[in-house]
């Protein structure tokens, strides 16, 4: 009788513990890829909730949502995505929120003989030969990164050249490997370690592409909202946006 009790009460604490530990589903823009990975330690260890993190880029994660794919929450890499879906009444109402504006760069390998402070007129020299950015029909930082071309004047001369990743963090895969010469990524990935030992980089004028305002929304499918939120909550708060900053994001104003 004792065995059973025990067993008993063991189940009704395991359940507990079950109950409260929650797993939340977050769809991110790969420009997220290092700031989120400490995000999401820090969250899961100050909560004891669980966070499955898929990165990729925004428009086929906006593609899935619309066709019901079962995230919590979608980090976009601009506004446009989240607030179609506020059109579409797909989001909870009231949780749009702008966490973020983002910066690119021309960004090349250490072992490079490229000298990327010449900015977009080195992207013309012969021996630049393929050029990584992420696809602009889906990806917010391919768009910029044409926009900035364009801007510079460059962009008939390179266009050829062009490299399309997936999303911004495979166009990164592509300099990084030596498969493309140089290419035009998110600040927030060159200047994570994991990268910045291993390139060099030219911050590209904000001025020279429309802003990377970047949005978040709870989606109105979501079965974790309360958790959701708090995760929000962790990005609006002051830890969160030192994480943010530390990679390179501006962050709005508290308040």
């Amino acid at each position: 009788m004792i065995r059973v009790m025990l067993a008993l009460c063991l189940l009704v604490v395991t359940g507990v513990n079950l109950a409260i530990a929650e797993e939340i589903t977050i769809a991110a823009a790969s420009d997220l890829n290092f700031a989120f990975r400490d995000i999401v330690a820090e969250y899961e260890k100050t909560t004891g909730n669980h966070v499955r993190l898929s990165l990729g880029s925004s428009g086929n994660f906006f593609a899935q949502i619309q066709n019901g794919a079962p995230f919590d929450l979608y980090f976009s890499a601009d506004i446009a995505y989240p607030r179609k879906l506020e059109e579409a009444a797909l989001i909870v109402p009231g949780s749009l929120y702008q966490y973020a504006v983002g910066r690119i760069v021309l960004w090349t390998g250490h072992e490079s003989r490229i000298d990327v402070t010449q900015g977009f007129e080195v992207l013309r020299e012969p021996t630049v030969k393929k050029v990584a950015i992420a696809n602009p029909k889906h990806a917010p930082y391919g768009r910029a990164a044409v926009a900035a071309m364009e801007y510079f004047k460059v962009y008939d001369q390179v266009k050829d050249k062009l490299i399309l990743g997936e999303n911004i963090s495979q166009a990164a895969q592509f300099i990084e490997s030596g498969a493309c010469d140089i290419g035009i990524v998110a600040l927030s990935l060159a200047v994570a370690p994991a990268m910045k030992s291993k390139g060099v980089y030219w911050e590209v004028p904000a001025e020279a592409h429309p802003p990377l305002d970047q949005g978040a929304v709870i989606l109105k499918s979501s079965k974790q909202q309360e958790s959701a939120k708090q995760f929000l909550a962790f990005i609006k708060g002051e830890r969160g946006q030192e994480i943010m900053k530390r990679y390179g994001f501006t962050v709005p104003s508290a308040g």
